[in-house]
């Protein structure tokens, strides 16, 4: 996995110096939706076919994605194709919205509750946890009934966890120790 990444990171470090020259959310979503097709089966068994030209693998994938990708993204798949490297676009995809994410100020944040979290209750955590972090938030709730209460909040490399299961192990851990 790590190599995969490493592979890729130039990749995406050169969609997103092209991609910042126009508009970033249309390439994030292009990669993201070209990743998607690239992890089906049948396009990985259709570009490891030698009786399917490069030009119509690019091809195919480019008419699945919409809105229609502009040139410099044609060209980056395109150039994906001749040098054998689709299997990179999920990492690819991912290291780009990270990069994205970056130049915004944004992070994504998983939001583990006990129970689902909605409307004004989301918007006022959300807000304190934007404090906390210093950088906007984009959230995603995953309810986790194993939590018992309270929640934990992934912000990259960044874990804060203030789950009723959380303090408990810290409980059991002081006992025992």
């Amino acid at each position: 996995m790590a190599e995969l990444a490493t592979v890729a990171r130039p990749y995406a470090e050169a969609a997103f110096s092209v991609a910042e020259k126009g508009d970033l959310n249309v390439w994030s979503d292009g990669l993201r939706q070209l990743a998607e097709l690239v992890r089906l089966p049948e396009v990985a068994e259709a570009s490891s076919n030698p009786r399917i030209s490069r030009r119509q693998i690019a091809d195919l994938l480019l008419t699945a994605v919409k809105p229609a990708p502009g040139a410099e993204l044609k060209n980056f798949v395109e150039m994906l194709v001749d040098n054998h490297r689709l299997a990179l676009l999920p990492e690819i995809s991912v290291q780009f919205d990270a990069l994205k994410n970056s130049s915004e100020g944004v992070a994504d944040a998983e939001i583990r509750s006990a129970f689902p979290l909605e409307g004004a209750a989301l918007t006022s955590l959300v807000a304190a946890l934007e404090r906390k972090f210093a950088r906007k938030l984009r959230p995603t709730v995953v309810v986790d009934p194993s939590l018992i209460g309270g929640v934990s909040v992934k912000v990259g490399d960044e874990l804060l966890d203030t789950s009723v299961r959380a303090r408990l192990a810290q409980m059991e851990s002081a006992l025992t120790a």
